[in-house]
């Protein structure tokens, strides 16, 4: 006997964490989120992208630094994961502290 139950509601905060993904898909994956923040409001999101070699991080930054919405980007700090982990700012223009 199966029963249907409601969606589970995710809330969404603009973090994606790219280990679970293919690299080849990060400049997609990038636009959607980047959309999303825009259509939900959030206005500071954040890339988990791995310490490793730096190459996803490098495609990463790269894409935002080409992206005509965000106007900031840096490495996380020690309580968002560090280098393994960029913020990205949309909206007004931020620059880091």
């Amino acid at each position: 006997m199966s029963e249907e139950s409601d969606p589970i509601s995710i809330p969404f905060n603009g973090t994606i964490d790219l280990h679970q993904f293919h690299p080849s898909d990060t400049k997609a994956l990038l636009e959607e989120l980047i959309f999303e923040c825009q259509q939900k409001g959030v206005f500071t999101g954040r890339i988990i992208h791995g310490k490793g070699i730096g190459t996803l991080r490098e495609t990463v930054h790269a894409a935002l630094k080409n992206h005509p919405d965000v106007n900031g980007f840096s490495l996380g700090d020690q309580s968002s994961g560090g280098w393994g982990s960029t913020t990205f700012w949309l909206g007004e223009k931020h620059e880091p502290a």
